[in-house]
């Protein structure tokens, strides 16, 4: 007999299922628990989906709404993703309905379903030539050859792959202009991708750029294919540039050849265009991307492909954790230590953590790679709860790049850079080799003031100052995103003497462009990179050594290769030195590691300078001395006198409202509750007590037990609900904070 009764899990925040009726007709067709349903939700339709079924219900059913239908299509969720999205949902007590929507590609949570069309992909023309025009087809790739080497490389990319998508080739800094050059030289033909399962076979690799192992390298290959087909943490703590992702390709080829999938994440979109380059060259598979740069169809097209097991690999940012794959093998998280793969609102999930939890539910091994470790993932491996393998030497002759501190306290500067780093950037220059200039903040200043009476143009909405960019001509809050146009005075004295105050990217690219006017100088931030398509073509120019001076933010310090980068100078990192949060220290030390990482990449020597008006600083000293590993070591220790994490489990419950006494009374009111086995600190004003007009306060919960703070935020959550005041606030839980100033 049918059920007539559905328990669905809808998305709004609530932690609850609701109950419906199941019509006859829809009862007759069949529905499946994971399957997705429209149904009536107040005055509005949303898509549900489908948990629990039965024959009896304990509510008066004649309050009961009914199933409107059953989204006809094969597009729902399996029993495994089910089990994997039910234990995120309650890790992070977030609401189940909102955990299943995220998981979900956007066209698929709309009531009006889109219509799926196919996935289009390029191939050589060669393929469907006849024999006799053959060599009219040789005659124009020659000449492609002489007159256009960026179609010619695109023409031999495509050649070299079974199909490429729209997707993959604009990631690669391909235009659509190129393409179409293409199409009408009758070079290419645009096809339907074939739907079909992936399977290996003997043209899927690449022989020719298989690269030979290093000892260190083959230890760790070798390790992991011994724990293949079972759970298993590898954490792969290699400096950078000693070929970790050799040791993913070779690792992968394994998972590849038994026709299973295999996941990559990445912390930021900026290394996708790199790493998937490095795998178009090595395997000749399905791949398929996942990130915020791609629109609703192209993420729509790799979730069904990845369902449908026509994937091979999936590349992609953290929220592709959630990408349904029946025949996972292989789960890499690249940058494991990387802030961006912690989800900062809504589901507040960690993408490295949420990918353990999955290897771990799936049976299967996860690598997990860096060369400056999370304190909380190198913890795991010294006590052996992760497998630990040391990558130490650089792969092919290259070596570390040595770091000297500049004190730039007792030293005149010119555009913010002292003598001695000009005199290197000249010298560097005069080798024609290139220079990476870091700054992590972008905008022309961060600051405008006025000369006579000191006013700041603060931000009305946030605690903080408007950012100046210039070639906008604008003010712009990085908090909130409110805008407003350069006053000509000032609107406190009337003084026309206003002028930025410090110094950001674009002011530095425009004054070192003065300094060395011989050389091209290039800036990679959000700003230069919004268009898609733009930061891979600016990468591909940088590799191609049409740029000379190098000028950015952490998008540029984080795993690229810059073979020609033999010098890298770090500007304005004192601030981390004296922050509140205890994470600092380390962020900042991973953050030089990373940044430094970038110079001597190949067999030219690099060297890194790093300006700071506290060189004697303990943490710099050591760092620069002793390197990260000793400086992680030495943290863990502090951490654990301190009891900090990862010695103790943290959770923070934020709350804001428009007015500042109702989050400060909402947050009290909780702390006259006991909750076992948990200690408290709030309420405490946020970092930024004031952002997009709304007053925030927090609560620390800690525990030195993991199931002990997860029972005190039960109690927590019970509490809540009891509270007048938290119908006043907008109020969330974070498990495992990595930023408390948010």
């Amino acid at each position: 007999m049918s059920a007539k009764f559905v328990q669905i899990a809808i998305p709004v925040p609530m932690r609850q299922l609701f109950t419906y009726l199941v019509p006859e007709a829809i009862s007759a067709a069949g529905i499946t628990i994971g399957s997705r349903l429209i149904v009536p939700f107040g005055a509005r339709q949303v898509i549900g989906i489908a948990l629990e079924l039965s024959d009896e219900c304990e509510l008066d059913t004649s309050k009961l709404k009914s199933v409107i239908s059953k989204v006809d299509d094969n597009y729902h969720f399996d029993s495994k993703l089910l089990t994997f999205l039910r234990s995120c949902a309650s890790y992070y007590h977030h609401p189940l309905g909102d955990v299943l929507q995220q998981a979900l590609p956007v066209l698929l949570r709309q009531v009006e379903q889109p219509e799926v069309s196919p996935t289009m992909q390029w191939h050589s023309a060669e393929l469907k030539t006849a024999p006799k025009d053959i060599k009219a087809l040789e005659d124009k790739i020659a000449a492609l050859h002489k007159r256009a080497a960026k179609q010619a490389s695109l023409y031999e990319l495509i050649a070299s792959h079974n199909g490429m998508s729209w997707p993959e080739l604009r990631t690669l800094g391909f235009s659509k202009a190129q393409l179409n050059a293409l199409l009408e030289k009758a070079l290419i033909v645009e096809q339907p991708a074939t739907i079909e399962t992936f399977s290996w076979h003997e043209d899927c690799l690449n022989e020719s750029n298989k690269l030979a192992l290093n000892v260190e390298q083959s230890v760790v290959v070798s390790a992991i294919k011994q724990c293949h087909n079972a759970y298993s943490c590898h954490l792969i703590d290699g400096v950078t540039g000693s070929g970790k992702t050799e040791v993913y390709l070779q690792s992968i080829e394994e998972v590849l050849s038994q026709n299973q999938q295999v996941l990559i994440l990445v912390p930021e979109i900026g290394l996708t265009p790199q790493t998937l380059s490095r795998f178009e060259q090595r395997f000749n598979v399905p791949i398929y991307l996942h990130h915020s740069g791609l629109n609703d169809k192209e993420r729509l097209d790799t979730w069904l492909s990845a369902q449908r097991g026509s994937a091979g690999i999936i590349i992609g940012t953290r929220s592709a954790i959630f990408t349904p794959l029946h025949k996972l093998g292989l789960i890499i998280v690249d940058e494991e230590h990387d802030g961006s793969f912690k989800q900062q609102d809504s589901f507040r999930y960690h993408g490295r953590d949420m990918a353990i939890l999955r290897a771990r539910q799936l049976d299967i091994p996860i690598l997990l790679g860096s060369a400056t470790p999370s304190l909380e993932t190198l913890q795991n491996a010294l006590s052996g709860k992760y497998h630990y393998h040391q990558l130490k030497k650089r792969a092919g002759n290259s070596k570390q790049a040595k770091i000297s501190l500049v004190d730039v306290a007792n030293q005149p500067t010119e555009f913010g850079l002292t003598a001695p780093i000009k005199s290197a950037i000249k010298q560097t220059l005069a080798k024609n080799e290139q220079v990476l200039l870091f700054l992590n903040r972008r905008g022309y200043a961060p600051a405008v003031n006025c000369k006579e009476c000191h006013w700041v143009a603060d931000c009305n909405r946030c605690n903080k100052s408007y950012t100046l960019h210039q070639k906008q001509q604008l003010l712009i809050c990085h908090h909130c995103g409110s805008q407003k146009r350069i006053p000509m005075q000032c609107p406190s004295c009337g003084s026309a003497r206003l002028a930025p105050l410090g110094q950001g990217t674009e002011q530095l690219e425009e004054k070192i462009g003065e300094l060395f006017e011989q050389a091209s100088v290039v800036r990679i931030d959000r700003d230069s990179t919004r268009r898609k398509g733009a930061l891979a073509k600016l990468l591909q120019e940088i590799a191609d050594n049409e740029h000379q001076l190098l000028i950015g933010t952490q998008m540029l310090a984080k795993g690229h290769h810059f073979p020609n980068v033999t010098l890298v100078v770090m500007l304005d990192i004192d601030g981390a030195l004296f922050s509140y949060d205890f994470r600092a220290a380390e962020q900042m030390a991973q953050l030089l590691v990373q940044v430094a990482g970038r110079a001597g990449r190949a067999s030219k020597p690099g060297r890194v300078l790093v300006q700071t008006n506290f060189p004697d600083h303990p943490l710099l000293q050591d760092l620069v001395n002793n390197g990260y590993h000793h400086f992680a070591r030495q943290s863990l220790t502090e951490r654990q006198q301190a009891l900090l994490p990862p010695f103790t489990f943290q959770a923070l419950l934020r709350a804001e409202a428009n007015y500042p006494s109702y989050p400060e009374k909402f947050i009290r009111e909780l702390t006259q509750y006991q909750f076992d086995g948990c200690e408290l600190a709030g309420p405490i004003p946020a970092a930024m007590e004031k952002k997009a007009g709304k007053f925030r306060f927090h609560l620390l919960i800690q525990s030195k037990s993991r199931s002990q703070l997860h029972r005190g935020i039960m109690q927590l959550l019970a509490c809540i609900e009891q509270t007048e005041l938290q119908k006043k606030v907008r109020w969330s839980i974070d498990i495992d904070p990595v930023d408390l100033s948010w």
